[in-house]
Order: C-alpha cells, then sequence, then structure tokens
C-alpha cells in the first residue's frame, strides 16, 4: 500500500488529492458509457445483443434474454442447504430492518382548517442491478430486492451479466429469485442500465433504476438520471478504517484486504491512523494474508492503485479526513469510538469497534450493503427501503379553510402580477 505521512512535504495537497481520485467521474469512462447508452436507446434488442457479445463474448437471441422462472426455481432447488439458510438468514435481517424504516401515509390541519399530509405509494415497476461478473454478488441480490419486495413493488425487473455459455451463477440465480423478483434478464454492464431505463422489445422500461456496480453502471446510472429515476451512485467497493495503537493489526489487514478483493481495480481502500506502530504491522500481515486469498493478484493491483496508509496527527484529524473522503464504508478501531461516530457525517456506513468487520453489513446485519462511493456520500445516504416508495403531497380545503386563506392568496398573486392565481380561489367564494 502507498503511506502518507503527516510530515511529508506537502501533506494537505496529498490528502486533497486522495478525496478526488474517484472513478465516478472518469471522462474516459463517461465517454464508453454514453456511446453505449446511445446504442441501446436507437437499436434496443440488437444493441443489448451485440454488446453482450463484445463484453461478455456471449452469443444470445433475444428470446433468451429473460431467464425463464423455471429456470430460477431449478437454481433454488438445486442450492445447496447452507447456501438456502445463508440466504434466509440475511433475508430476515434485511426485511425486519425495512419494514421498521418504511415511510407510512399521514396528515394534519393548517392554521387555516385545511387538511394536508402525504402518501407513500410503492413504484409500480422498478429495476435494480445486480454484479456478477468475477465475483457473483448474491448477497446484493438480498441487499436490494428485498427491500423492493417490502416496499410492495409489484414488478421487480434483476438484471444480472451471463457467462460466454449465456449462464448465470445458479446460487447468485437462487438468491434473486428468493428474494423476490418477478423478472430477469442475462445482461449486465451499462448496457443493462440503459435497457432498463428506455426499454427495449424484450425488456420494458422501469421507473427507478437501483443497485450497484462497475465504473461504467454507475456512470450509466448518472447520465439517465432525469430520464428514470435513480437511487444512488454506488460504485467499486470502498472503505476507511481510523485507528489508534489498540487496533489489531490482524484485523485492519484482513478488512482492507477483504475490500480490495472485489477486482474490479477501482476500488479504494484506506487506512488512518495514529500509531507508527500499528502502520508496521499492518503492512507486515498484508503481505502474509495474501499468501493464503485466492484473489491475491486482483487485490495487489487494487492496494497499489487505491490502496493508503495515511499516519495522521491526530484522532480528529482523522475524522476531517473521513469526512472528506466519504468513504462507503467506515470502521472505527479506536479506544473510544463515541466521538467518532458522532462526528464522521458523510460515510455511507459506520461499523464500529473491533467486533464488527465490514463484511457482517455486507452479508447479513440488516441495513442495506448498497452504498454511495467516489465522495458520493457527502451529499447521498445508502439504500432504503423508502426509496423504493413514491411520496404524493394530499391537500383538502372546504369552503370555510379555503375563506380563510383568501386574504394571503390574493397578496401572493398580487405580488407576482398573477391576477388568474387569485381569482380561481375567489370565485369558488363568490358563487
Amino acid at each position: 500500500m502507498n503511506l502518507i505521512q503527516h510530515t511529508d512535504a506537502k501533506y494537505n495537497k496529498k490528502l486533497e488529492k486522495l478525496s478526488k481520485a474517484s472513478s465516478l467521474f472518469d471522462p474516459n469512462i463517461e465517454l464508453q458509457t454514453r456511446e453505449i447508452i446511445r446504442k441501446v436507446e436507437l437499436d434496443g434488442d440488437k444493441a443489448i445483443l451485440k454488446l453482450a457479445r463484445q463484453f461478455d463474448n456471449a452469443s444470445l437471441k433475444a428470446a433468451e434474454l429473460q431467464i425463464h422462472p423455471k429456470e430460477i426455481l431449478k437454481a433454488w432447488s438445486n442450492a445447496l442447504p447452507k447456501t438456502k439458510k445463508a440466504i434466509r438468514l440475511a433475508k430476515s435481517n434485511v426485511k425486519s430492518f425495512a419494514l421498521s424504516s418504511i415511510r407510512k401515509n399521514w396528515k394534519t390541519q393548517n392554521t387555516q382548517g385545511g387538511i394536508v399530509g402525504e402518501k407513500f405509494d410503492p413504484f409500480k415497476r422498478v429495476g435494480i442491478y445486480i454484479p456478477g461478473g468475477t465475483a457473483p454478488l448474491a448477497s446484493t441480490s438480498v441487499m436490494t430486492i428485498t427491500l423492493a419486495k417490502a416496499a410492495g413493488c409489484p414488478e421487480i425487473v434483476a438484471c444480472t451479466p451471463c457467462d460466454k455459455n449465456g449462464k448465470v451463477n445458479p446460487d447468485l440465480l437462487a438468491a434473486i429469485g428468493n428474494a423476490g423478483a418477478t423478472e430477469v434478464y442475462r445482461i449486465g454492464g451499462a448496457q443493462a442500465i440503459a435497457a432498463m431505463g428506455y426499454g427495449t422489445k424484450t425488456i420494458k422500461p422501469t421507473q427507478k433504476i437501483f443497485g450497484p456496480g462497475n465504473a461504467y453502471v454507475v456512470a450509466a446510472k448518472r447520465l439517465l438520471f432525469g430520464r428514470v429515476s435513480i437511487d444512488l451512485l454506488p460504485g467499486p467497493s470502498e472503505l476507511l478504517i481510523l485507528a489508534d495503537y489498540t487496533a489489531n493489526p490482524k484485523y485492519v489487514a484482513a478488512d482492507l484486504l477483504a475490500q480490495a478483493e472485489h477486482g474490479s481495480g477501482h476500488e479504494r481502500v484506506w487506512l488512518a491512523t495514529t500509531s507508527k506502530s500499528l502502520i508496521h504491522k499492518v503492512q507486515q500481515e498484508i503481505e502474509q494474508q495474501l499468501l493464503s486469498l485466492s484473489r491475491a493478484q486482483l487485490i495487489k493491483k487494487t492496494l497499489k492503485n487505491n490502496g493508503w496508509i495515511i499516519h495522521i496527527k491526530s484522532i480528529s484529524e482523522g475524522i476531517t479526513l473521513a469526512n472528506d473522503l466519504a468513504p462507503e464504508h467506515c470502521e472505527l478501531m479506536l479506544k473510544s469510538t463515541a466521538f467518532a461516530a458522532k462526528q464522521i457525517t458523510t460515510a455511507g456506513a459506520i461499523l464500529i469497534g473491533p467486533w464488527t468487520p465490514t463484511v457482517l453489513g455486507d452479508y447479513l446485519a440488516g441495513p442495506s450493503h448498497t452504498l454511495p462511493t467516489g465522495g458520493a456520500g457527502a451529499s447521498f445516504s445508502g439504500l432504503t427501503v423508502d426509496m423504493f416508495q413514491r411520496r404524493t403531497s394530499i391537500v383538502q380545503y372546504n369552503k370555510n379553510s379555503l375563506a380563510r386563506s383568501l386574504e394571503t392568496i390574493k397578496t401572493f398573486s398580487e405580488l407576482e402580477g398573477l391576477d388568474g392565481h387569485g381569482s380561481s380561489a375567489e370565485i369558488r367564494l363568490n358563487n
């Protein structure tokens, strides 16, 4: 991993550069993604099939894009008992968390006696992207589709890439089906996002698109914002660990390696610590633990490009750095965590203490692991069930409450030079 120390020349400049190094706004990625979207918009299924050959080396026909429900049921039936158990347990926690935070209809009476409120309806048709390239993310199925199901969305469209033979990982397919997807398509990448946004002959357009993905998937979501509603910008994984001398170097190293192993090369991991001793021990642990990991070469690439150990002056400085980076995940391995947990306000998820590795949030805890990356956490929160609900405001007045409102209405109408506005209310009271 790369090392930055507070004694370095231009230390602050180096830290500032870290917070800007995101793939979310890479102009080359955006240019390529824009072209993919254009092709899908113009040629629909034909473009999807051509892009599947280009990127996945898969030769498909339009009729093969949708995965038949029988294939999904077979995948679940053939899954190992321990796989089914894991999916069910994770789904139970996620569903319970979602139902606790779902928004409910409400109404009240305002000053003039009018009835005002809000109602929340599930989106009728949502699209969910499930990464499935080098790592088939069965957990993402649980962390996204379960929320759509809990919100009551009747049509839940899932897209995930296939291999060169047109096959989707069966365990991933089992998780997608069990979570509650109503349609599943074997397409991935930016073209899947474009298909769900614009629609094709085979795939009807959705109202809102959800889910994490690589840099191209995230770029596609950003470019389609406005054409279709978008959840957030959850891209390549990130982890910042803020630690002091009490942190266990084995745990720190293991968690950094875990988040670096996804494989896109755009993942980002940081360790910010006040302890020089911890830095040395973590470096040793990384070298040792890498020897036993199957994706060691992918991890090394990530650590070389986007892995940073930062020797900070104080934990307060580390908190400032955390808020500047707005990391997807932020682990606190400190003697006292309460102050840092309160002061860090831009992380997608805060994981507190040595017994809370990021993998708990990834797989089981309950909150969705679909979180903002690339600094987007400064403006976006992680995926929640209410994002699957559409808010509508409700207003109902009677004659008396309208009469009590007329003076204010006419004042604003005159102020803005829109006399028709005032008349539209007054005419009801003069007849």
